[in-house]
């Protein structure tokens, strides 16, 4: 179909199925390859091309100086057809042609619209981008053309694939299915979407595929039995298909055959509007389908133009064989007279050529859902804008060699591709059409939704949208409301391999397994995770543990031996109650300062002795309650040195004693000198004063702290104090030791003096209890952790001082209450009878 004009715009468009293959050698004379099985749709898109050129034509605001004329062929869905009719368009075969020296003139066309199919379009824009001829599609979807490196003078108005399977996929995201099947078919349109789904699918919506199958070209029967076999025994409720509509039916007849059911089918662009499967024997299967389809779009005039057409107008049927006698052929089942040679569809009456077009019911005169009519639409009109920016170029100010612009009588393709690339315009529907750097159109799609309707027929609504903008990226818009699913619930299905794994858990994957297969592992202790499907747990903060459930960090419970719980009252009692009792015996003892048994037992160091028990159960209150640093110091330094001051004033004791016994003896006088009130009172001093300096040694060299130990319990903090200095502590121990171990050395030896009441007894007795507890308190401390060395540690320091008080003030205290009869300095000395 050929129209003549000042600048020629090539067509290439599926206007009949099958092919009769003529002899296509270039030895002979050209021949026009012989088709039949007439595409009415096909025909409406090559008449789309026809009414936009006659549009602009009549447009004064756009090319009014230039007329454009066209060239329109048919690939008859094959590829060599295809690639022999852009040859033609490309290197005007058709027409004779004078070589003149300057070689000079326009180029047989500027442009050409097409191909349909990504298949024929890569073979032909191969060769059309080695001479830079725009090639602009209207149907070629592979996101392979977009490799501007192989295809440098490709463009189109229809979304690549890519961005198909990004809205699928964010269609799946939008629904939680993140487990679906994929069927493509055996060709470039099917094999490239199924690297972008298997590349983006993961990433992009957090989605995988359970399976991925081609659908053979033929039917094919065992290979069919085996897909939907595979299908049928799935997991994935979801299955996607990139394919044509013709693998698709044969793919239902088995569905159907085996009655496959339960299915949430999605339908890339080639099948979504497929009019043979919307039949009331497969809408039970395919109803509540989701499809992408090409943008709908409205063109102003159009059928007033198709209403139009006859053969009587038609200016190309030059041998009663031109395409508008085939579509009337087609239409009203009639021929001309002659028919065509090789024409395989003649038959029926004659016609007429006055036929009313308008009586026929068929899809040719709806344009009611445009769709690639739309992107022939947009896809001439960006040609014609092109190629108005160049014409509007002023000399010197151009953007080639010099600043030359491009001249119609010169032209050359690559100077249109140039404009081409910089496009941007906007339609009558509303839609902005531009490229980038690939040749792309900026992509949106409508989502369409396959209605099963109760009378059994079917409707194929627009539910929604996906697009992508220059400034908003990409969108995608869907009304839930208006969607039909296919199940009784009329809720979408649910489509996953593993359900989502809550907070408090991580996800471990399946060995051998797609990534959306995974087991829920709890998180382990002390740590979380606050979100779904988290793929680690994280560790919690020191001073924090897990919660129950693993999903927040809560704080650790402290710990430390504290006065609220029954172990901290029991030994704050016990204190408390020797320190009264010491009180209490201070008090009999200075109440009774005269009577003979105190005057006898120096009550001086009695007194002394007394007021250091008395300190030495104070004490003990410092390991109770929560660790501080003035308490970590003056627990072990207060306990130290009273209980040198103690041990202290026993060991003179025993000493005085052994110095009495002394003097007794003849030539023994002189020891008691050695042991009067001053040297009794500087001997205490010096032996406290010792410890007083190891304690103070120890504070300045690496003196006791608090600590927040985290070693014992994982969700427990235990407040303790660290000794600082192991070595110091075993000195302040070691110390004291040498002194008790001195006294019940001493106290053994004078055990036996005669006297009813030696006290040597007492003290040995009291010592070897004081030495007893402290030998079992060494290991006890240090096998017992956090809070349970501190209460050992104060049952020691408790249990010693109530056996030196009980030990040593008992019998006195005895005979003070119970038995004054006794207390004389006769029965003292032995000489009494009391008994």
């Amino acid at each position: 179909m050929h129209k003549t004009g000042d600048v020629i715009l090539g067509g290439i468009f599926r206007l009949h199925f099958f092919p009769a293959y003529p002899d296509l050698s270039f030895t002979s004379e050209p021949q026009q390859p012989t088709c039949y099985g007439f595409d009415v749709i096909g025909f409406r898109l090559s008449q789309t091309m026809a009414f936009v050129i006659d549009e602009i034509n009549r447009n004064s605001n756009l090319l009014s100086d230039v007329t454009l004329g066209y060239s329109l062929y048919d690939n008859c869905v094959q590829l060599g057809i295809g690639f022999r009719a852009a040859l033609t368009l490309v290197s005007g075969q058709e027409k004779q042609v004078t070589l003149e020296e300057s070689c000079l003139g326009t180029p047989p066309v500027l442009g050409i619209v097409g191909d349909s199919s990504s298949t024929r379009t890569i073979a032909i824009s191969t060769v059309l981008g080695s001479y830079r001829v725009p090639l602009v599609s209207y149907f070629a979807t592979c996101s392979c053309l977009s490799d501007r490196q192989k295809f440098p003078s490709f463009f189109r108005t229809i979304p690549s694939d890519a961005f198909q399977v990004n809205a699928m996929i964010q269609i799946l995201k939008h629904f939680g299915w993140t487990w679906a099947g994929l069927l493509i078919s055996d060709d470039d349109y099917g094999v490239h979407a199924a690297r972008s789904f298997h590349s983006d699918l993961g990433p992009a919506g957090g989605g995988c595929l359970a399976y991925t199958e081609i659908l053979p070209r033929a039917y094919n029967p065992a290979e069919l039995r085996r897909i939907v076999d595979v299908m049928r025994k799935s997991t994935a409720r979801v299955v996607i298909v990139f394919a044509h509509e013709s693998r698709m039916f044969n793919l239902m007849k088995e569905v159907v055959r085996q009655n496959v059911t339960g299915l949430q089918w999605m339908a890339s662009e080639a099948w979504t509007s497929g009019t043979s499967l919307q039949t009331p024997q497969l809408m039970p299967y395919l109803g509540g389908t989701l499809g992408i389809a090409i943008r709908r779009g409205k063109i102003p005039g159009l059928r007033d133009f198709l209403l139009q057409i006859s053969p009587d107008k038609d200016h190309n049927n030059t041998e009663g064989n031109s395409m508008v006698n085939q579509f009337w052929e087609h239409t009203f089942q009639c021929r001309f007279a002659p028919p065509p040679a090789g024409w395989v569809e003649a038959g029926g009456e004659l016609c007429t050529g006055q036929e009313v077009i308008e009586n026929v019911e068929n899809e040719f005169l709806d344009v009611s859902d445009l769709r690639p009519e739309y992107n022939v639409y947009k896809a001439v009109y960006a040609l014609a804008y092109a190629l108005d920016d160049m014409l509007q170029c002023e000399p010197g100010r151009g953007p080639f060699s010099n600043n030359t612009c491009a001249h119609l009588q010169r032209l050359e393709p690559w100077q249109l591709m140039y404009y081409l690339e910089k496009v941007n315009f906007t339609t009558t529907f509303g839609d902005q059409v531009s490229f980038d750097e690939n040749g792309d159109a900026l992509p949106i799609y409508d989502i369409m939704n396959w209605v099963w309707l109760p009378d059994g027929t079917s409707n194929v609504q627009r539910v929604g949208e996906v697009k992508r903008s220059t400034f908003k990226g990409e969108e995608l818009t869907l009304d839930e409301n208006k969607i039909f699913w296919n199940y009784e619930s009329k809720q979408p299905p649910w489509s996953v391999c593993s359900e989502s794994c809550p907070p408090g858990t991580r996800v471990a994957r399946k060995k051998g397994e797609p990534e959306c297969c995974f087991d829920c592992v709890p998180c382990s202790e002390g740590k979380i995770s606050n979100t779904t499907d988290s793929m680690e747990c994280t560790s919690c903060p020191e001073d924090f543990w897990s919660s129950p459930q693993r999903d927040h960090c809560v704080p650790k419970k402290t710990e430390f031996l504290s006065y609220h719980e029954p172990l901290g009252i029991c030994l704050t009692t016990t204190s408390l109650l020797g320190t009264c009792i010491c009180g209490a015996v201070l008090g009999i003892f200075i109440h009774h300062h005269s009577t003979p048994i105190v005057r006898a037992n120096n009550s001086e160091l009695s007194f002394l002795l007394l007021v250091s028990l008395k300190l030495c159960f104070l004490c003990s209150l410092l390991f109770i309650g929560r660790p501080r640093l003035w308490t970590c110091q003056l627990r072990h330094a207060a306990f130290g040195i009273s209980f040198v001051l103690c041990v202290s004033c026993i060991l003179v004791k025993t000493m005085v004693v052994l110095a009495v016994f002394r003097a007794s003896k003849p030539g023994g006088e002189s020891s008691l000198k050695w042991f009067g009130a001053v040297q009794q009172r500087g001997t205490v001093l010096v032996l406290t004063s010792i410890q007083a300096a190891i304690c103070t040694a120890w504070l300045v060299s690496a003196s006791p702290m608090p600590h927040k130990n985290t070693q014992y319990h994982n969700d427990k903090i235990v407040y303790e104090c660290v000794v600082g200095s192991t070595v110091g502590f075993a000195v302040l121990l070691g110390y004291i030791g040498l002194l008790a171990v001195l006294s019940c050395l001493l106290a053994f030896l004078a055990r036996n003096l005669p006297d009813s009441f030696n006290e040597a007894k007492l003290i040995t007795f009291s010592m070897l209890i004081f030495c007893a507890v402290w030998v079992a308190f060494v290991p006890a401390y240090i096998s017992s952790p956090g809070k349970y060395a501190d209460a050992v540690e104060v049952f020691a320091i408790l249990t010693s001082s109530f056996g030196l008080l009980v030990a040593l003030f008992g019998p006195k205290c005895y005979i003070i209450l119970l038995r004054p009869e006794r207390n004389t300095k006769k029965a003292i000395m032995g000489r009494g009878t009391g008994t």
